[in-house]
């Protein structure tokens, strides 16, 4: 069976993830927040399905609630792939009692208002599949449970409740690896330090230790080999590190300029002087956010400046310089930002 699963941006959106991840080692997974998000991260996976016709397919949506107008169409979508000879089960778990409406109207949207979405989640594999043996489900079942004390806020479940805390923090403050140049990685460091967690709830004041430990869990799974070094070095490295491994897929020309081309990186002055210099056939390096701002750093061998005021309305200094781009529109894939940049430098 094929898995294509769709969550939510936080702690029980990942939770979800680690138990279908857990149950079937291999899928496609996706993390959306709402609005925009949700809406194009469904036509992604819609688009995506298509690739597999021969397949049982699973299209689960965990700790997201549809709108009653996106229900309908997502609704519509299916039913016209299964009429197409696709093999699909479509099945949404929510908490969200503003999807009352939907989960009236439609038997795949599955609504319980008083457990979390990775709780649902957890107790579907068991209802609908094989569920876990006891070597996973005796760490796995606690932190579900942890999960939804914190998640639901029940207070009253102090154990649980101030671990869960604990464990919300540092899955909200994961900003070394990026959700959406690499969001793969991304979400495989948020599950990792999920389950590392789940080995401080059997001890005496876990939550406590835990906090101690998080850090040195963050640079355990960054390390590129046994060398120490700080959270930031070694955050950067991992991070050039990656770059590398997808240059090729982020690559922009301006004549005969190669140039390196990322999306909501942010703070990109040390990754890209990094970037640069270890990869000499590069000139330049341009990261671009959901606004439409844009940065630009070179190593002397383009002026930025100039490239700058010329797409993006910007300036600078020759190897450092910002911009707008002003009819830019959001987007989620990266592709569609590549090809409207690449657009701008043609035109230069």
């Amino acid at each position: 069976m094929k898995l294509f699963h769709i969550s939510h941006t936080d702690l029980d959106g990942y939770g979800c993830q680690l138990i279908t991840k857990e149950y079937f080692k291999e899928g496609s997974f996706y993390n959306a927040n709402y609005g925009i998000e949700v809406k194009l991260t469904v036509k992604k996976v819609l688009e995506e399905i298509l690739d597999f016709k021969e397949e049982e397919i699973l299209f689960l949506i965990s700790d997201l609630n549809l709108t009653f107008q996106e229900s309908k169409d997502l609704d519509k979508d299916i039913l016209k792939l299964i009429e197409d000879g696709y093999k699909i089960k479509l099945q949404l778990l929510d908490h969200h009692i503003s999807g009352k409406k939907s989960a009236d109207a439609f038997y795949w949207y599955y609504l319980d208002d008083k457990r979390c979405a990775t709780k649902i989640v957890y107790d579907y594999m068991f209802e609908e599949y094989d569920g876990f043996d006891f070597t996973v489900s005796s760490w796995l079942e606690p932190l579900v449970n942890t999960i939804n004390a914190v998640d639901i806020w029940l207070d009253y479940d102090i154990k649980n409740f101030e671990f869960g805390k604990v464990v919300m923090s540092m899955i909200s403050k994961v900003r070394e690896v990026n959700s959406i140049l690499f969001a793969d990685l991304n979400r495989e460091f948020r599950l990792y330090l999920l389950k590392e967690s789940a080995k401080f709830l059997d001890q005496i004041d876990g939550h406590i230790k835990l906090d101690n430990e998080v850090h040195f869990l963050k640079k355990e799974f960054l390390k590129l080999d046994h060398k120490d070094d700080t959270l930031d070095n070694l955050s950067a490295s991992y991070l050039v590190k990656s770059l590398i491994d997808v240059k090729d897929d982020l690559t922009v020309v301006f004549n005969a300029h190669k140039g390196l081309l990322t999306y909501c990186l942010g703070s990109i002055s040390i990754p890209a002087n990094a970037f640069l210099k270890a990869n000499t056939d590069y000139d330049f390096f341009i990261d671009v956010n959901k606004k439409g701002n844009a940065s630009f750093r070179a190593d002397g061998k383009v002026d930025v400046s100039l490239m700058a005021a010329k797409i993006a309305a910007g300036g600078g200094h020759v190897n450092a310089s910002g911009g707008r781009f002003e009819d830019f529109k959001e987007s989620i894939d990266y592709n569609e930002v590549k090809n409207y940049v690449q657009n701008k430098l043609d035109k230069i």
